[in-house]
């Protein structure tokens, strides 16, 4: 199917979605759980071909890490889904009412968007993600996802369309996938037809999808996401709270990269953080002041300050004070996931 088509059919599918009851919308993202978890064994084996695909093009272990899946990844993607059922429906929610003159009233009223363009890399778990968000607040959606999950997304798109062509009133054509660079090129002159691209990747990739394409962008920024223990820090959540945010999924855009502690709290948390964290094979680069106090930690430069690792790898600063905690992120962090540790 042309690419013309695939918008042309995506945008009459959103006119479509933009009326229905949440109930409807409800019912079709219930289905895509179930089918989800009642096909997981397709959609493994789906994704063992994608691994072998990686494996052999020398794919970095960080984006292998985001493409395999396992049993309890696609529980995890049907649970996401019914956590989507659980919101309230974002469409026809009056955010304001303005009185112009007598008896004239402006509201301001949720909408949805339309059909939206959504690129990514290699997470197949980004499918379902990112379709549910879509069907629940009555948008269509095209999706793009990285070569080396194709096998994975193709198999999941199919279940995800077949689930909620079970449901009456909504329309299939909802959720639409297409697979090529050059389909990715053709996706972006649909100004027509597609009202928002969302593109997940480098920021070069980003600013490419911007400066080839008339539709809007909503771009997202690198993961260069820091943790900051204060020293009214409380040193057991100190610790819990790092060693999740560098090991839980260390390839995720939102793992911590670097770690700032306060001097008058960094002889309390830092040896055992950081024996925790060389037992569980991170890499740690750090300040002076820091290898004094940690085994094994190797001299961070000044780009590292400025690194996505998407790794077991971390950078951790000494400072000494809450405020140069704020500035250091606010000069080297992007914007996208910081986390303050504190009982203050």
């Amino acid at each position: 199917m042309k690419i013309n088509e695939i918008a042309k059919n995506a945008n009459t599918s959103a006119l479509v979605l933009a009326h229905l009851s949440g109930d409807l919308k409800n019912r079709a993202l219930k289905s895509m759980a179930n089918i989800l978890e009642d096909n997981w064994n397709i959609i493994l084996k789906a994704n063992e071909k994608d691994l072998e695909f990686a494996k052999k093009e020398g794919i970095a272990s960080a984006l292998i890490a985001r493409l395999a899946l396992n049993e309890e990844k696609i529980r995890g993607m049907a649970k996401g889904i019914r956590s989507v059922v659980a919101l309230p429906d974002p469409v026809g929610q009056v955010k304001s009412v303005m009185e112009m003159d007598q008896d004239l009233f402006v509201k301001q009223v949720t909408c949805p968007i339309g059909v939206i363009g959504a690129i990514f890399e290699s997470r197949p778990d980004a499918v379902p993600q990112i379709s549910s968000l879509c069907l629940k607040s009555g948008n269509a959606v095209i999706l793009k996802g990285g070569t080396e999950a194709q096998n994975s997304n193709k198999v999941i798109i199919k279940l995800l369309v077949e689930a909620i062509g079970e449901v009456p009133g909504v329309p299939k054509s909802a959720i639409q996938m297409i697979e090529t660079r050059s389909e990715v090129a053709d996706m972006l002159k649909e100004d027509k037809y597609i009202h928002l691209v969302v593109p997940r990747g480098s920021n070069a990739f980003v600013k490419y999808i911007q400066e080839n394409t008339r539709i809007p962008v909503l771009g997202h920024s690198e993961g260069v996401c820091h943790g900051y223990i204060d020293k009214f820090a409380d040193l057991d959540k100190s610790v819990r709270i790092c060693l999740d945010s560098k090991l839980q999924y260390p390839a995720a855009c939102n793992a911590m990269e670097t770690l700032l502690v306060h001097k008058d709290f960094a002889e309390n948390v830092l040896p055992n953080l950081g024996k925790r964290l060389n037992e569980k094979n991170v890499e740690l680069l750090g300040c002076a002041a820091t290898s004094n106090l940690v085994l094994g930690v190797l001299p961070a430069s000044e780009a590292d300050w400025d690194m996505e690792y998407n790794d077991l790898k971390l950078s951790i600063k000494i400072v000494d004070s809450f405020s140069e905690a704020v500035k250091f992120i606010n000069k080297h962090g992007s914007g996208h996931t910081d986390v303050i540790i504190t009982e203050d």
